[in-house]
């Protein structure tokens, strides 16, 4: 297991993590250990979307009927 040190953390980060150990029952070194663990190990939201994407390549999709565009105004009345 390493050891990893942090430097230069303000006061109002450090009680906030404080706070947020409380609410989950366990110490500050230990919220610290859990949101590092979670944060590095979660796919991005790009990573996440390229995936879903990469599936469907291969899968035919219905195309619409197209209609005829309405007329448009170009000069108001």
């Amino acid at each position: 297991m390493a050891t990893l040190i942090v430097r230069g953390v303000d006061e109002e980060t450090k009680a906030a993590l404080r706070q947020r150990a409380a609410r989950h029952g366990r110490s500050t070194e230990a919220e610290v250990r859990s949101i590092l663990a979670e944060t590095v190990r979660q796919k991005s939201w790009v990573v996440s979307w390229l995936d879903q994407a990469a599936s469907l390549r291969g899968t035919e999709l219905p195309i619409p009927r197209r209609s005829m565009p309405r007329k448009q105004r170009l000069f108001e009345d």
